[in-house]
């Protein structure tokens, strides 16, 4: 799950390279934390918030297949 989020952040930001994605077990869910650069927080939430929850989406559809809930927080 963290590399999937990281590959798709990645895509979507100028500095691919500020991009970081921190993972935090918990025994039914999982919270994946994504900090990109402050220039690039725009793009990964998108217009009204559009793209942070494609993401979301994908992620839950994601770790649906595997039975784990997991949470995607965006830091600034």
């Amino acid at each position: 799950m963290k590399d999937l989020i990281k590959h798709i952040a990645q895509a979507l930001v100028d500095n691919p390279d500020q991009v970081e994605v921190s993972e935090v077990e918990g025994s039914q869910t999982s919270v994946l934390e994504l900090k990109v650069a402050k220039e690039d927080l725009g793009k990964v939430i998108g217009k009204q918030g559009r793209t942070a929850r494609a993401m979301r989406t994908i992620l839950s559809a994601a770790s649906a297949k595997i039975k784990k809930r997991t949470v995607l927080e965006i830091i600034e």
